[in-house]
């Protein structure tokens, strides 16, 4: 009997792919979704188990997951295991590449951060002359971010940034305590914005592909899903040049299978979605594949500070608690002399600094984290990475996973523009806690290695121009008129938000489009 064969392969389960899947069922497309790892049982893959029972006692097994600072021993069953999975890298220049291989991918886990990008980062050359435009512009993709926001149940504060633009949010009307005030006024006397962080509540326990996008796409009977399918490479018909499927081997069992589609979709995460085209060596006329490898710099506890009129439990209801979120401020109106674009910063209180800021030990530690305690107040720093051309990923033909598949060798460093940014959030963090009152215990600028916010971007690029770029403006490869890349490969420009509600627009935006020149018989 011949293999059925779909209207559209969709290669990845995570936001971008959930999301090709749910938009294209529902415009009737039969789809087919492969995803490399398996389905999710939460009765079965979670539960409670005390630390004595653990081999490793909470530390997880050494050498497992060098490079995920995230992971331990009690979601060890979460996280890519390096060992089946390796990449590698000059050891000067380390790089955290941190995946999840089960059905809805990385979307079980993020943040929830949902931030729209604006046209300081889609004509961010217009605005400061470096690098490249996006083909598109905010107008193009705010319809969709109107009807994604909705379906993950952003909450926020409309502000009327130009830099972070508004939403369809379910509105936070929520009260900021006296901390929060005092360093909202402190930070708008040197005209930097603050406002409530924006965020996906979705539904139930999760805002993810996985409980918002796969399950409405398998309802309309228009989705097939097959977990624990490792894809090896897109094949090419020789005879037209169009993608005509892909091969798969079983994960368990590595038996080879073929998929076969009119139009292959991939979304399998920008580094995943890279190495499989320049493994199946397609989509590459431009040689920018690989090229440009972007992320967002974090800095976690940029600044530790107290609220005295809180240490020693003595708080009253409404001094301190809450959070908030500063957007990008530098290089707007003004131009810094020292670096281009700009950071953001999400900040919280409450808490306690950590012991190893205070400098004491033994009895003394005891007392100053019991007298702190409740008094914190702590931010983390997320600045824009330029792109560049050197940062780059291409296939190491020595080293292979678990399956036979070539890996992928990551070049990426931070460079002066960072780091002096860094150096800037920094000192502008400090100097706005000290005038909101708070006593600073520590500041530092010291970045994670790149990769670390496991916000990786940019590595087949939108473009106008087919010698520059992998994809035209509606995420389609040039080279192979029936290939869209549909993830965070994709980007431009990153900015210093948060991607994630980006990637979904583009990918209902792209999925949309497909649905049409198929309808015309164009695909």
């Amino acid at each position: 009997m011949a293999a059925k064969e779909y209207d559209v392969l969709i290669i990845g389960s995570g936001a971008s792919g959930g999301m090709a899947a749910y938009t294209l069922t529902q415009m009737g497309v039969s789809c087919l979704m492969l995803d490399a790892g398996p389905a999710i049982d939460l009765a079965k893959d979670r539960g409670f188990k005390p630390v004595y029972d653990l081999p490793y006692r909470g530390f997880g097994e050494p050498g497992r997951f060098p490079h995920v600072v995230q992971a331990n021993e009690f979601n060890a069953n979460v996280w890519a295991d390096e060992k089946q999975n390796p990449y590698t890298y000059d050891p000067k220049d380390p790089y955290n590449w941190v995946r999840v291989r089960l059905v809805g991918g990385k979307s079980l886990f993020w943040a929830r951060m949902s931030f729209r990008l604006s046209d300081y980062e889609f004509r961010a050359k217009d605005h400061d002359g470096y690098g490249e435009n996006w083909p598109i512009q905010y107008s193009d993709l705010a319809p969709y971010y109107d009807k994604v926001e909705p379906l993950f149940q952003v909450v926020g504060r409309k502000e009327g940034f130009p830099q972070l633009p508004d939403g369809v949010f379910l509105e936070d009307n929520s009260p900021d305590s006296e901390c929060v005030q005092r360093f909202k006024a402190a930070a708008a006397q040197r005209d930097i914005p603050v406002t409530k962080m924006r965020r996906a509540m979705g539904r139930g326990q999760f805002a993810s592909s996985f409980n918002l996008l796969i399950p409405p796409a398998l309802a309309t009977g228009k989705l097939d899903l097959v977990p624990n399918a490792v894809v090896r490479e897109i094949t090419v018909d020789k005879n037209t040049g169009l993608a005509s499927g892909a091969n798969f081997l079983d994960r368990h069992s590595r038996r080879e299978m073929h998929a076969k589609a009119r139009v292959v979709v991939v979304g399998a995460s920008c580094l995943e979605s890279t190495r499989l085209l320049l493994n199946s060596g397609i989509a590459n006329s431009s040689g920018v594949l690989g090229h440009y490898l972007i992320d967002q710099f974090y800095i976690t506890q940029t600044v530790q500070a107290v609220m005295p009129e809180a240490r020693d439990g003595k708080a009253k209801r409404g001094l301190i608690g809450g959070g908030g979120y500063i957007p990008r401020f530098r290089n707007l109106k003004t131009r810094e002399k020292n670096f281009l674009r700009g950071y953001a910063l999400d900040f919280s209180s409450g808490g306690t600094p950590t012991p190893d800021v205070i400098p004491e030990y033994g009895e003394g530690l005891d007392k100053a984290l019991a007298s702190y305690q409740g008094a914190g107040f702590s931010g983390t720093t997320m600045g824009e990475v330029l792109s560049r051309f050197e940062n780059h990923v291409s296939i190491d033909k020595d080293t292979v996973d678990a399956w036979g598949i070539p890996a992928l060798r990551i070049q990426a460093a931070y460079t002066d523009n960072e780091f002096n940014m860094a150096r800037d959030a920094m000192n502008t963090f400090d100097e706005v806690c000290r005038a909101a009152g708070l006593e600073v215990i520590a500041k530092h600028d010291k970045m994670f290695p790149p990769g670390y916010s496991i916000h990786e971007l940019g590595t087949c690029r939108m473009g106008t121009d087919p010698k520059t770029s992998v994809l035209n403006q509606w995420n389609q490869s040039h080279d192979v008129k029936n290939l869209f890349v549909v993830d965070g490969s994709s980007f431009v420009t990153g900015g210093s938000q948060n991607p994630t509600m980006t990637i979904l627009s583009l990918s209902m935006r792209a999925s949309e489009y497909m649905a049409g020149r198929m309808r015309a018989g164009e695909l």
